[in-house]
């Protein structure tokens, strides 16, 4: 059992370390246990759980949950009425306890497609959460990577449009600097559960050299030792970012 982060480097762990995660395998644990797949949702919540409460003390400063994406909303209405009830489930139970463990809390994604109720409760716990300076957790919820990107480059080119921009000041960083992301660093660590190894419109622009680890656990199962383990393996590879080496 490992009791801290492992090393992210030579010798010394990174400032920020910065863990973004793809929450997959729900369904196929509940029809593994007979049940309906929203069985298996709200046991993916004590999944969510178990890694907030373990992850700062793991080193990691940044976690990113992919809750619930844009393409989401084309699952059966059931099932997505089933979504959003876990989720205020967890808004209003889990937020006051969040902010007693100094974690700052933010959503990302297009909100105008959310409840009065459910938009009201994420603006509560950010604003709640807003001073605290322990984890940063981010969740992604009605979230889509093209649709992000699309939107940063009509904001662009409005800004170009209005003469508040010319184009040769678009770079990088004029970019990143309209996504959801703003202001986080980009993740270091992209982990998918439950065996498929698919990107699924997630954070495309930011995790342009994050590395990927995949698993085979179900997120149900998710848990201290299966985060260690993917920690463990990002430690050990060589992050070049396109250099070359030796």
């Amino acid at each position: 059992m490992v009791d801290a982060a492992p090393s992210t480097g030579a010798g010394e762990a990174a400032e920020d370390l910065h863990v973004a995660i793809i929450m997959d395998g729900n369904g196929r644990w509940a029809r593994a246990r007979g049940m309906p797949r929203t069985f298996g949702h709200r046991e993916g919540v004590k999944a969510v759980r178990r890694v907030v409460d373990c992850a700062p003390a793991l080193g990691v400063t940044h976690l990113t949950l992919f809750g619930f994406s844009s393409e989401n909303w084309s699952r059966p209405q059931d099932e997505v009425t089933e979504l959003m009830n876990i989720l205020r489930y967890y808004l209003r139970r889990e937020v006051a306890e969040l902010h007693k463990n100094n974690v700052r809390i933010r959503m990302l994604g297009d909100r105008a497609r959310l409840s009065a109720d459910i938009i009201a409760l994420i603006d509560n716990a950010e604003q709640l959460t807003a001073g605290n300076t322990g984890l940063r957790l981010n969740i992604a919820l009605s979230y889509g990577a093209r649709d992000e990107i699309t939107n940063a480059v009509r904001r662009i080119a409005e800004a170009v449009a209005s003469g508040r921009m010319t184009p040769a000041e678009i770079d990088e960083d004029a970019v990143a600097a309209r996504l959801e992301t703003d202001g986080l660093p980009d993740p270091d660590l992209l982990i998918r559960t439950s065996g498929e190894q698919r990107i699924s419109n997630f954070l495309l622009w930011q995790i342009a050299y994050a590395e990927l680890v995949f698993t085979e656990v179900l997120w149900p199962d998710f848990g201290r030792d299966d985060l260690v383990s993917a920690l463990t393996e990002f430690a050990r590879r060589d992050r070049r970012y396109g250099r070359a080496t030796g």
